[in-house]
């Protein structure tokens, strides 16, 4: 706990104010995601009563279950284009008189088309995100025309990180979640990408078995009233099966030549998403990398060890049966290396010693914020929200996972630390391989 000895007068005068108005209402969580079940389609939603309102379909169409690489990017790019209704130009000029904003993106699990718009305006966006799903024409002139040529420009953008990334996916799960999420410029897409697959591949996703509707600012009440009719035409089931095989984690190294950039991934098993790990979440804040201070390294490990010219972060990548704790590191090639040596110290410095009380307490705050802030960013807390009801769970509830963040101890911080180093790692280098270290030369088992 802080000491209040140590405080400043104003900083005293701050507190006091904050105790006179009540931490608890300061601390309330915004709502989690209330799940239900609407003509057979799965729904979530929570309402704040604002002005405006964020509705998505999220899909079981990441890249983890595309029978062919490309397919993801190519059904994310169909959407809002024609169908059997409205032309792709009469839905862009609907939804600007309207003042909506029309996104579509993907993860590894899911593929989200999501609309944010006045609240008012609940039941022309619900028909469209439906009309979307059931009613796309995929045509061949739309393909070539721009959905191909697209595909290709984004191709050419995959830098670096993302390769490693990808690589160290590859390396945990093999295929599945091995699989990238962004094709890269050397794969072959043209021979297995074309209108017919993804339409295909549509069919097989766009079905109530493998969607969820989540709304953020919109009453149950209201989308009962428009997701009944609506969704109608969504088939129970698609004709075709997704391959649904559960993730196995490997480990192991990759190791990609490039000019240029240079990035390092060190991973370990990770918790998935509902699962009970809050020493997780802390260690990923432990280890942090980027400082949240201005003019300040931070209290992270990495923050404080990374090499000038370095720059590292720790995240887990939740997924629906596994997780993968990634540690990356981008930059100069002989920084990332002092660096990438720097963070398997430090994590072994926890399995060890452990860590201070004081260190403690702010990973478990810092974890407890991402968490939080997390929620709060609509596009965040809908594909979670998404991704747990299309894999046969619940939405996240955010007062419970904050309160298990409590329980994290010293000691149960240098066991989830000491787990991981002594089971296999999954590594990635991307970049100058003469400079860059192999994981044996980290000291990690792959």
């Amino acid at each position: 706990m802080i000491c209040r000895s140590a405080l400043s007068r104003g900083s005293k005068l701050a507190l006091g104010r904050q105790g006179a108005r009540g931490f608890a209402a300061a601390a309330s969580p915004k709502a989690s995601y209330e799940p239900t079940t609407i003509a057979g389609v799965k729904v979530a939603s929570r309402d704040d009563n604002g002005p405006t309102t964020r509705l998505a379909v999220v899909a079981k169409a990441g890249t983890r279950y595309e029978p062919r690489p490309g397919l993801t990017v190519g059904l994310e790019e169909f959407a809002y284009k024609s169908t059997n209704k409205r032309s792709a130009l009469r839905i862009t000029r609907e939804a600007e008189l309207l003042g909506g904003q029309l996104t579509a993106y993907h993860t590894r699990e899911a593929l989200v088309l999501q609309a944010s718009f006045l609240r008012e305006d609940l039941p022309y966006f619900t028909e469209l995100l439906a009309e979307v799903v059931s009613e796309t024409r995929y045509t061949t002139h739309e393909f070539h025309e721009e959905v191909k040529d697209i595909i290709h420009l984004k191709q050419a953008k995959v830098d670096a990180s993302a390769v490693a990334l990808d690589a160290a996916h590859a390396a945990a799960f093999h295929t599945g979640l091995g699989a990238p999420l962004y094709p890269t410029p050397s794969t072959p897409i043209d021979s297995y990408l074309n209108e017919h697959a993804v339409a295909d591949f549509a069919a097989a996703a766009y079905c109530k078995s493998n969607i969820a509707v989540v709304a953020d600012g919109a009453s149950e009440h209201g989308l009962q009233k428009w997701i009944e009719p609506f969704f109608k035409s969504v088939p129970a089931q698609g004709p075709l099966s997704l391959n649904t095989t559960a993730s196995k984690y490997h480990g192991g190294e990759q190791r990609i030549s490039a000019i240029g950039q240079n990035s390092v991934v060190i991973a370990f098993p990770g918790a998935s998403l509902g699962a009970s790990s809050p020493e997780t979440a802390v260690l990923a804040s432990l280890l942090g990398g980027e400082s949240t201070i201005k003019w300040s390294p931070g209290f992270s490990l990495l923050s404080q060890a990374a090499a000038p010219g370095a720059q590292a972060r720790t995240t887990n990548y939740a997924y629906s049966d596994a997780g993968l704790l990634a540690i990356q590191i981008n930059g100069q090639s002989t920084a990332v290396k002092k660096t990438a040596e720097a963070a398997v110290k430090a994590l072994k410095s926890v399995a060890e010693s452990g860590v201070s009380q004081e260190v403690l307490v702010k990973a478990i705050a810092k974890a407890k914020f991402t968490l939080l802030s997390g929620s709060e960013v609509a596009g965040v807390g809908i594909v979670h929200a998404g991704a747990n009801l299309i894999h046969g769970g619940s939405p996240l509830n955010v007062a419970e996972t904050v309160k298990a963040f409590e329980s994290v101890t010293g000691d149960k911080l240098k066991a989830a630390a000491k787990a991981l180093l002594e089971g296999k790692a999954s590594v990635a280098s991307v970049g100058d391989l003469h400079v860059l270290p192999f994981a044996e030369d980290l000291g990690l088992l792959v």
